[in-house]
């Protein structure tokens, strides 16, 4: 089983929380029984995660070994120049080592949802949306190679995941995908 889901804003990619106060989790979308995250998306990330009860499925979509893309819009403060761009498309050096090169664009104000709470809003600061695709996934990755440009990360949604995409599935719902593809394992030569 496959499933994909919207998370929101402020949900842990976990099904309990010991914390103090505890925080929102996976426990509260409904999901069936024996399914878990295939990776992770940060607390404070939107978007794409997929479940699985299919531990070599999960592995396939997670190890970076099978170099899955991952594409994510992101909201980032200042106006992007073309040498930060071109940074970000060649790979930057970040404190645990250099990433693979990233495709990155730029792209007009996607259409979402509001998140809760609202991104801060300064009059000031101009602020620019990116479509970024990795083929690796460090934790925070998108947003340390953003800072390491001068590009602070403000909002990130993961889009896609591989063939997977997030579509119109609204925030906190999710639904069964049958793509055998994913299912499918790569023939030996």
């Amino acid at each position: 089983m496959l499933l994909a889901l919207n998370k929101p804003y402020g949900v842990l990619c976990q099904f309990t929380d010991r914390g103090t106060p505890p925080r929102r989790t996976l426990a509260e979308f409904g999901l069936p029984a024996g399914v878990y995250p295939a990776g992770r998306l940060d607390f404070d990330s939107e978007g794409l995660l997929l479940l699985t009860d299919d531990g070599a499925l999960a592995h396939r979509l997670t190890d970076p070994r099978h170099k899955q893309p991952k594409t994510y819009w992101v909201q980032v403060e200042g106006t992007p120049q073309d040498a930060q761009l071109d940074a970000l498309r060649r790979g930057v050096v970040l404190n645990d080592g250099p990433t693979r090169p990233a495709q990155v664009r730029a792209i007009a104000p996607p259409a979402l949802w509001p998140r809760d709470p609202p991104v801060r809003f300064r009059k000031t600061v101009p602020d620019a949306w990116l479509a970024i695709t990795l083929t690796e996934g460090r934790n925070r990755q998108v947003r340390r190679m953003t800072a390491a440009v001068g590009l602070p990360t403000l909002r990130l949604v993961r889009v896609a995941i591989g063939p997977h995409a997030l579509g119109d599935l609204p925030p906190g719902h999710w639904r069964a995908l049958d793509d055998v593809r994913a299912r499918r394992r790569p023939a030996r030569g």
